[in-house]
């Protein structure tokens, strides 16, 4: 067949299906292009972190299940991509052009607080849905944004002074996300959050506050404020980064709780502290601490990686040693629930966004209207959370049973005996 037969063949194959179909069809192109482009990204901003085998650790997997989202130009079938992390750190794929949270229906709910956090004006926002949502956002005035806007923050206050008494909690995931947005005049304002896991292994809500920087001052005000509402203890490990007032609060809170640093930002400060040139090598070098099966081969792993970097570059192998014992806390815990503790994972695909906000709007909102955008946000992620793996451990250690390199510690005693005897 001749290429001008081709052409003729595929014009006539379309002639069929109308404008509006063939509209759809360049759109679904486009989107889904622009979406491996997104995915492209992420692989290769991991690409240099291998497995101990040698491996790439994040690698393409497959693809989520097929879902429509309206656009202006109708309903758009889209395939987003899934990524498998072989290392265990919990590294996923979140497109920021078709978010988790946007769906096949017209979600108000979803969409309006993920585009005004995105740096969408209230003025600008029936134009921007209209993109999304096609006809249905027509009657979102600037008014009706803001009116929707003083629900949130209702829903939030509302939320806000629920009774805690029952509740309780297995691990904490803590961290400030600073979103560019100022609010009441503070530009050092950002959301305080911490999500939680409950006895049967879900992920929650636990508490959407805001503070000056993450000071100790502001992360102890949400901490007391749970406190005065009813729980009763603290986590049995909270897991965040080093740069937080959260440590502190927490020590004069809920001191029987256990610290473990979050590893993703571990990784950064030190690499931040090396030339780029080290970077591939002291990624596989941190890899095999966080990665060992056990803590005394972690603390072997460690002991090399300030072998080979500790002469040349002393502050990298400071920032990491400081941390030493709490970057390893993870090891006295179920082994399936590792790669949910050693990083803060949870928190931070949910902000993905967030934390990439655009600069287009400097408008202030009231600190309530913050809360209740943020809460919204947190509100739709969850509905995606699953349960950690191994939650049927949770159990033995709501007893109280100690583990040991991720087993529990009473099978060991006999193995130790024999051992000695």
């Amino acid at each position: 067949m001749s290429k001008d037969k081709g052409k003729e063949a595929v014009g006539l194959s379309e002639i069929g299906l109308g404008l509006e179909e063939l509209i759809r069809r360049g759109a679904r192109r486009v989107i889904q292009e622009a979406i491996e482009v997104e995915l492209a990204e992420l692989l290769e901003q991991f690409s240099n972190v291998k497995t101990l085998s040698g491996q790439r650790a994040v690698v393409r997997n497959g693809y989520l299940p097929e879902r429509e989202v309206l656009t202006g130009a109708g309903p758009i079938a889209v395939k987003v991509p899934k990524v498998r992390d072989r290392s265990g750190s919990g590294v996923k794929f979140n497109s920021a052009i078709v978010p988790p949270y946007v769906r096949k229906s017209p979600r108000v709910s979803a969409a309006l607080p993920w585009l005004y956090l995105k740096g969408v004006s209230t003025g600008d926002m029936s134009e921007a849905l209209s993109v999304l949502l096609g006809e249905d956002a027509k009657g979102l005035s600037a008014n009706v944004v803001s009116r929707l806007k003083a629900q949130w923050a209702d829903e939030h206050a509302s939320w806000n002074q629920r009774d805690l008494s029952a509740a309780r909690y297995v691990y904490w995931w803590v961290d400030g996300i600073h979103t560019g947005l100022r609010s009441e005049g503070s530009d050092g304002q950002c959301l305080l959050v911490i999500i939680g896991v409950t006895p049967d292994g879900r992920k929650e809500r636990v508490a959407i506050g805001d503070g000056y920087r993450e000071s100790k001052a502001s992360w102890a005000e949400v901490l007391l404020d749970l406190k005065s509402r009813g729980l009763q203890a603290g986590p049995l490990a909270a897991v965040g980064d080093g740069a937080m007032g959260f440590w502190a609060a927490l020590e004069e809170v809920f001191p029987a709780t256990r610290t473990q640093r979050c590893w993703f930002h571990k990784m950064g400060n030190v690499l931040n502290a090396l030339p780029k040139s080290q970077h591939g090598r002291a990624k596989a070098d941190l890899q095999a601490i966080w990665m060992a099966a056990t803590r005394a081969d972690a603390y072997a792993a460690f002991d090399r990686f300030v072998t080979i970097y500790g002469a040349k570059y002393p502050k990298a192998t400071g920032v990491l040693t400081k941390d030493r014992d709490s970057l390893l806390t993870f090891y006295d815990f179920p082994a399936e629930h590792w790669q949910h503790i050693r990083t803060t994972n949870a928190i931070e695909s949910t902000f993905a966004t967030v934390r990439h906000r655009t600069t287009r709007t400097r408008n202030c909102v009231s600190r309530a209207t913050f809360l209740g955008l943020a809460f919204k946000l947190i509100e739709e992620a969850e509905k995606t959370w699953r349960r950690i793996n191994g939650a049927e451990h949770i159990e033995l250690l709501l007893k109280g049973v100690p583990f040991k390199d991720g087993t529990p510690a009473h099978d060991n005693p006999p193995v130790q005996q024999k051992l000695a005897a």
